[in-house]
């Protein structure tokens, strides 16, 4: 699998990555044999860049990647957050003194001294207007207890706000078929300023799978059951922002326009890969089989035109009007 620099940090990282959300909390029950089984299959398929957070589980996410990582010679690229455990209104909280208790725990968690990359983890708007947050963040670097940081976003202005400041070097944004308003908006500016875009939530919650219809159920602790009017946390968060019903049907439709060789997962990841400013895409996953699948799509020939105009074609039929003005 190919690989691209993950903007000025000196890491290049593969295409596709894993997402461990999953693995950590609010996807259903899953165990800790099976969340190991996902790490160790990305790893298998040549992933070398795994995204995770302090609070996927409380730190269990983590520490799964810790103990594989433990079994294995590889030493691929993490990247952490931070911020969450905060709440989520009280932008004056970001400080140094909160930075640093998380990060400490997740140096613990993940076992490590230094972490690869530390993420801002969707922090409210006014904090991308304190200054003195990114301070802090550079402080911790100079402490070494980070290499890198970023910032992970819910909108297109966050993202377009987090770059100005010189120190951030990633930023994290949702981004694929039923999402596109960061192509006009973000991604030249990012590589402009040689900024790594790391993009999450890339399948919709599994709407661009083809494997959630419209009357799909979910358990009650799976956040497709229980934030789909954004009760707990963003409501973009989840099926990206798009009601099931209606993005179902632009899945169905979706689908058709996809070449006979690439599922509709497959399609979409390798739709966020032909734009150049996207550095690694990360989908998560507990079943290798799908990991697997979803490495594949990096592999595959950039998509034609004619598809790229049936993705724009479906996204303004049935998604625009839910998403592209919010985020």
């Amino acid at each position: 699998m190919d690989t691209r620099p993950l903007g000025r940090t000196g890491f290049d990282v593969t295409e596709v990555g894993l997402g461990t959300w999953e693995i950590g909390a609010e996807w259903g029950d899953v165990s800790e044999a099976t969340g190991k089984e996902a790490v160790h299959a990305a790893l298998d398929a040549g992933v070398n860049f795994l995204d995770t957070a302090d609070v996927y589980g409380d730190g269990r996410s983590e520490r799964l990647i810790r103990e594989v990582l433990d079994e294995r010679d590889e030493e691929p690229v993490v990247a952490t957050k931070a911020g969450r455990r905060l709440d989520p209104h009280d932008a004056d909280r970001y400080t140094k003194e909160n930075l640093e208790r998380f990060v400490d725990r997740s140096r613990e968690n993940l076992g490590v001294d230094e972490l690869d990359l530390l993420q801002l983890h969707c922090p409210p708007t006014d904090v991308y207007y304190q200054p003195e947050t990114f301070d802090a963040l550079d402080d911790l670097r100079a402490d070494g207890k980070l290499a890198n940081y970023g910032v992970s976003v819910e909108r297109v202005e966050e993202g377009l706000k987090a770059v100005e400041y010189p120190g951030v070097e990633t930023v994290q944004i949702i981004f694929n078929p039923f999402r596109q308003r960061p192509a006009e908006e973000f991604l030249d500016v990012a590589a402009a300023r040689d900024v790594g875009v790391i993009v999450r939530v890339p399948l919709a919650s599994g709407l661009l799978t083809g494997a959630v219809d419209a009357e799909t159920d979910f358990p009650e602790n799976d956040h497709r059951n229980f934030n789909r009017e954004g009760d707990a946390f963003d409501v973009g968060e989840t099926f990206a922002g798009v009601p099931q019903d209606v993005g179902a049907h632009a899945a169905d439709e979706l689908a058709e326009a996809a070449p006979d060789d690439l599922s509709l997962a497959q399609f979409s990841l390798r739709w966020i890969l032909d734009h150049p400013g996207v550095t690694t895409v990360i989908p998560g996953s507990t079943s290798p089989a799908h990991i697997r699948d979803n490495v594949l799509a990096a592999d595959h020939a950039p998509l034609t035109h004619e598809a790229h105009g049936a993705a724009r074609d479906v996204y303004e039929k049935y998604v625009e009007e839910h998403v592209h003005q919010r985020w």
